[in-house]
C-alpha cells in the first residue's frame, strides 16, 4: 500500500524501523563479548549498524520504492539527531545538581583541559597535512579539507565537521571534507571507548577509590527537595520534552557562523534545569529511572543514525593512509591530555577520563565510562570540558582552513 506515491510504503517503513531494531539487538549482543575484561558496550551497536551501511544500504533504499534512498538519508539523520538530543538532555539533568559545584572547584583545569586536547588534535592535522601533502595526488587545498575533515571525524565533532564544510568554500572542498570525516569517525568511536575502559585496568585502578574521589555535594539550591512537589506526569516526560524545545531553539542562536547546535543547546537548557530541579512547588526534574532510560536510548539512536549512513560511503572512499591519519588525531590528544590532567591538574583518574570524552566530544565513551565506574558523576567532568571544546575545535578547524 503506498501513502504517497513514489516515495515510500507501509511495508517500506515497517522493514526500516524493523532493521533499526535488528542492528540494536545484535549490537548489543555484540558490545556483551568480553575479551580479558574489555568489551565495546554500546560501541557495539555502532560496528553492527557501520557494517550494516556498508554492505546493507543500497537495499534498505530499494525496499521503499522510488526516492527511497532521499528517504532512508533523511530518516538516519533524524535518528542521529533525536538520539542526540535523548542522550545529552539526560546527561545534563543528570549532571545538573552537581555540576555547579564541580565546576567551580575545577574551573581552570576543565578549561585548560579541554583547550589542550583541541590544541593537541589540531596540531596533529596540521603536521599529517604538511606531511602528506607531499604524497597525496589532491591538490593542497583539497589535501587540507581532506586532513580537516578526518579532524572532526576523529574528535566525533558535528560543529567541526559542519563549520569545515561552510569555510572551505566550494562543493567539491566540501564532498571532501564529508569523506576525511566519514573515514576518522569509526576509529574516532571506538578508540575513546577502548581508552576509557583500558586506561582503568593499566593503572590498576580501585574503583570503590575513585568513586569516592569524584563524588561532589549536590548544590544546596538543587539538592533541597521539596515535599509535595507537584509532578506534571508520573516519569517526568513533561520537562524532559520542554528542556529539548528549549535546547534547541538556543542552540539555533548564531553568533557568526558559530552556534551552539542542537547538542550544545540540550545540554545547557537540561544543565540549568537539573541544577534548579523546580520551580516553585512545580518539579522540572524527570524521574532517575526516566533519564537512564532517555541516556541509554539516546546513545543506541544516535549510534545506528551515524553509523549506517558512514558505513555507506565507508567502502567506497577508505584509504589506508587517510585512516593512519585518524587514528593519529585520535590517540594522540587522548593521551597528551591524560597526561597534562594526571601530572599537571592532578585530577582523579574519573575526573580526567570524564573530561578527556568531553574533550575529545565523544558522547559514545561518555555512555562507555558511566558503565565502567560504576557511577553518574562522570558526566559533570564531562558536561564541564563539553562547552569548552565544542567552541575550540570548531574554531580551530576553520583556522587550519583559512591559513594553509
Amino acid at each position: 500500500m503506498t501513502i504517497i506515491p513514489g516515495y515510500w510504503s507501509v511495508s517500506g517503513v515497517t522493514f526500516f524501523v524493523f532493521c533499526v531494531f535488528a542492528i540494536a539487538a545484535v549490537g548489543y549482543a555484540l558490545g556483551r563479548i568480553t575479551i580479558k575484561g574489555v568489551s565495546l558496550g554500546t560501541a557495539g551497536v555502532f560496528i553492527v549498524a557501520l557494517l550494516f551501511g556498508c554492505f546493507f544500504y543500497d537495499s534498505l533504499g530499494g525496499q521503499l520504492m522510488a526516492g527511497g534512498e532521499t528517504f532512508v538519508s533523511d530518516a538516519l539523520k533524524s535518528i542521529e539527531n533525536l538520539g542526540l538530543m535523548f542522550f545529552v538532555t539526560a546527561v545534563g539533568f543528570i549532571a545538573g545538581p552537581s555540576f555547579v559545584g564541580n565546576f567551580k572547584k575545577n574551573f581552570k583545569s576543565y578549561v585548560l583541559l579541554g583547550l589542550i586536547i583541541i590544541i593537541a588534535g589540531g596540531l596533529t592535522c596540521v603536521a599529517c597535512d604538511v606531511i602528506g601533502r607531499n604524497f597525496s595526488d589532491l591538490s593542497a587545498e583539497e589535501h587540507t579539507a581532506m586532513l580537516v575533515g578526518l579532524m572532526s571525524g576523529s574528535l566525533t565533532s558535528t560543529p567541526a565537521f559542519s563549520a569545515a564544510k561552510e569555510t572551505v568554500g566550494s562543493a567539491n572542498l566540501e564532498n571532501i571534507v564529508s569523506v576525511g570525516h566519514g573515514i576518522a569517525y569509526l576509529f574516532g568511536v571506538i578508540g575513546v571507548v577502548l581508552f576509557v575502559q583500558l586506561v582503568p585496568k593499566f593503572v590498576k585502578a580501585d574503583m570503590a577509590k575513585e568513586r569516592e574521589l569524584i563524588k561532589v555535594a549536590p548544590s544546596k539550591k538543587s539538592g533541597a527537595k521539596v515535599s509535595k512537589l507537584i509532578a506534571m506526569d508520573e516519569f517526568g516526560i513533561m520537562p524532559f520534552a520542554v528542556a529539548v524545545i528549549l535546547g534547541v531553539l538556543v542552540g539555533s542562536i548564531k553568533f557568526g557562523n558559530f552556534s551552539l547546535t542542537t547538542t550544545g543547546g540540550c545540554l545547557l537548557v537540561s544543565l540549568i534545569f537539573g541544577h534548579f530541579s523546580r520551580i516553585g512547588r512545580i518539579s522540572i526534574t524527570p524521574e532517575a529511572s526516566t533519564l537512564k532510560v532517555f541516556r541509554e536510548l539516546g546513545l543506541m539512536l544516535f549510534l545506528i543514525g551515524a553509523g549506517v549512513a558512514g558505513g555507506a560511503s565507508f567502502v567506497e572512499y577508505f584509504e589506508a593512509i587517510y585512516f593512519v591519519y585518524g587514528i593519529l588525531m585520535t590517540i594522540i590528544p587522548m593521551i597528551i591530555g591524560f597526561i597534562f590532567a594526571k601530572y599537571v591538574l592532578k585530577l582523579s583518574l574519573l575526573n580526567n577520563l570524564g573530561s578527556i570524552t568531553g574533550g575529545m566530544t565523544s558522547t559514545p565513551a561518555l555512555g562507555t565510562l558511566i558503565n565502567v565506574s560504576g557511577t553518574e558523576d562522570v558526566a559533570n567532568s564531562y558536561a564541564a570540558t563539553y562547552p569548552v571544546a565544542l567552541v575550540a575545535v570548531v574554531l580551530v578547524s576553520q583556522l587550519i582552513i583559512l591559513l594553509a
